[in-house]
């Protein structure tokens, strides 16, 4: 190697899944013109908030298994061969009877991701890439100068470090609105060592998803035990009498149960090519029409997997299919519908059958992040307010072990879950807690709750909650947004809606956090790309990046990205 070579200097902000990922990516080529700096703020890399002790305790696991998972360095199956003893005897997993299909410990998948960047560091190392780590350091600043091509990022007690690629990999953040001003109000259930709560009274909990379902698991643990038999039951403490549970959501449905998936990477190959999106978008006045991809990307799809339902849904519009789903789902009880559920996955994972039209729902979900800044607004809303709420349910892959979990919490009376509409307002109390505030059967009802917790998940965040401000101020950022394809729609939703604004005559609605292209680079005020910044951060690019697929999301951006750096 010749030293006199001035090597490329790339960041990596954040090594958690996103900049594992991310470095995987850099270092695959045999050699490399670069070395690699990954700023980290924890004392670890590579399991970020979901899989340490941020946002999970012994009792959360995970909703995918081994197979599910892409290849980082090395699979699970093979990693526990190589694993410490010490790390295989306290998560109680044996090397020999591993199961690939089987779900598995938050925290121990989290070691495992931490393992997989010290064996890609290794290899790395073996092929002359050099690797810089700093960890517990904070990124206070991060400034691109166009002029001089170059990002300076600013380490708090540290001096400025300047490279000539940045990759933003920041991920989980739920800014405290709310939590340390008023008692018992919780404006996340993480880190759930905050929940070690005893309690003689109902709690309140907003959500139904997954990250409630983390909330249950905690508060449930510390207020009584739960018996694993034949019948699952539960049996509060005796001084958590009066301990309760109240989940509320729109709907008032339970998210759907894990199964066995057909394609265990969720037909990436299947979905809408690239050259298809922009053949249909030259085709309609430079939109993709939301119709187009669910007749594409979804209804199609089940002319070969399954023509019985395709003739079900055959003639049925985006809308028309959502209520039949809905209108099935929500006619019954929802712990009934539950159980029924949990019967179905159950014999679709012994039998190794999928749910096919839940896989397709899913695939769907994942398809839309490409497309979606290409949406118009009408169809952008129509996403937000039509699919995704069924989306978001039948996609929670909830494991089995949580379902017996809540059915068990729901037999002993300690859960429950209401039905609160699209406008329930929650309202927090100096005193503590909070009232919600709904209509049942259209009559207005109050509820108060001396303990409450939002568990809505991981919230899109806006443009300017984006920590990094000088690339705010510096106009390196703009606002996501999208055009109305019809302006007479646009002047109407102007009218009730602050997210909506006028240029000239043309009507834009203003979505969740930062633009990006296709390559996730940053987008500027003058809607130029940017070759220098790269933006991995789920959390702030929500507008654009509608699903929330985790470990899926981490290798699908990471290839866009380098894809772009090594051209």
């Amino acid at each position: 190697m010749d030293k006199k070579t001035v090597k490329k200097k790339i960041a990596i902000i954040g090594g958690g899944p996103s900049g594992l990922f991310m470095y995987k990516r850099l270092t695959e080529p045999l050699t490399a013109d670069y070395e690699i700096t990954i700023f980290e703020r924890k004392d670890y890399l590579g399991a970020g908030m979901p899989y340490s002790a941020e946002g999970a305790n012994v009792e959360h696991i995970t909703n995918v298994s081994d197979n599910e998972i892409p290849i980082i360095y090395n699979s699970i199956e093979d990693w526990v061969k190589i694993a410490p003893k010490a790390i295989l005897k306290k998560f109680d997993i044996n090397e020999e009877k591993f199961n690939e299909y089987k779900v598995l410990p938050r925290l121990f998948f989290g070691e495992y991701l931490s393992a997989q960047f010290n064996l890609l560091k290794n290899a790395a190392l073996k092929k002359g890439i050099r690797t810089k780590v700093y960890l517990n350091c904070r990124v206070e600043d991060i400034i691109d100068y166009p002029k001089k091509n170059k990002v300076t990022v600013c380490v708090k007690n540290k001096n400025k470090a300047y490279f000539d690629q940045v990759i933003i990999c920041i991920g989980h953040n739920w800014p405290k609105k709310y939590e340390g001003k008023i008692p018992n109000y919780f404006d996340s259930p993480y880190p759930p060592k905050k929940l070690a709560l005893k309690l003689d009274h109902a709690v309140g909990i907003m959500g139904s998803s997954l990250t409630a379902i983390d909330a249950l698991r905690t508060l449930a643990r510390v207020n009584g035990k739960f018996t694993h038999n034949e019948d699952n039951s539960y049996s509060y403490n005796a001084d958590s009498d009066g301990f309760k549970i109240v989940m509320h959501s729109r709907s008032g449905l339970l998210p759907a149960i894990r199964f066995h998936l057909e394609d265990s990477h969720l037909g990436k190959d299947e979905t809408l090519s690239k050259a298809e999106i922009h053949e249909s978008i030259a085709r309609n006045g430079g939109f993709l029409p939301l119709d187009f991809v669910f007749e594409k990307n979804f209804k199609e799809i089940f002319i070969k997997k399954d023509p019985a339902f395709y003739e079900q849904i055959k003639e049925m519009n985006l809308e028309a299919f959502v209520e039949a789903m809905m209108g099935y789902r929500e006619q019954m009880d929802p712990f009934e519908l539950f159980k029924k559920e949990y019967e179905e996955a159950d014999k679709s994972i012994e039998k190794r059958k999928s749910i096919y039209w839940k896989e397709a729902l899913a695939i769907l979900s994942f398809a839309m992040n490409y497309p979606a800044k290409y949406l118009s607004a009408e169809d952008m809303e129509r996403l937000q307010k039509v699919l995704m709420p069924l989306i978001s349910i039948v996609i929670a892959f909830v494991p089995q072990s949580s379902c017996r979990e809540l059915l068990a919490l729901h037999e002993a009376g300690i859960l429950s879950i209401v039905a609160v509409g699209d406008d329930a307002k929650v309202e927090p109390l100096k005193t503590g807690g909070a009232d919600y505030h709904y209509k049942i059967n259209g009559k207005k009802t109050v509820q108060h709750f001396n303990t409450f917790i939002d568990c809505i998940g991981q919230p899109h965040l806006s443009f300017n909650d984006f920590p990094f401000k000088s690339l705010i101020g510096n106009g390196t950022l703009s606002p996501a947004r999208l055009r109305f394809k019809s302006a007479e729609n646009g002047k109407a939703e102007m009218k009730h809606n602050d997210l909506v604004s006028r240029e000239d005559n043309t009507y834009f609605l203003t979505v969740p956090g930062i633009t990006i292209n296709d390559h996730f680079q940053v987008v500027d005020r003058n809607g130029i790309s940017n070759k220098r910044i790269y933006m991995m951060a789920v959390p702030y690019i929500g507008g654009y990046n509608p699903d929330y697929s985790g470990i899926d999301f981490c290798e699908a951006a990471s290839k866009a990205v380098i894809d772009r750096i090594l051209c």
